[in-house]
């Protein structure tokens, strides 16, 4: 039994016919256009990485500004 892949399940729900074409072996005719895709699927993940950990470091910032003022404060109590 063939193991079906979420990208031919997607290519599937696309179109019909691109999936019978890719299991034919036929190659695709839209190279550019899927080497552009990727390029931008790169990029994207880059940027997606990039929000995260800034996000990580902005709450680390944060954390850190809560840690000083409460000592701030403890010792004008204190």
């Amino acid at each position: 039994m063939k193991t079906v892949r979420a990208s031919e399940i997607g290519t599937y729900l696309y179109c019909k016919r691109a999936l019978w074409y890719h299991l034919q072996g036929t190659p695709s005719e839209n190279k550019a256009e899927l080497v552009t895709g990727s390029d931008l699927h790169e990029h994207h993940g880059r940027a997606v990485l990039a929000g995260s950990c800034l996000r990580a470091l902005a709450y680390l910032f944060f954390l850190s500004a809560l840690i000083i003022l409460t000592i701030y404060g403890l010792e004008k109590i204190l």
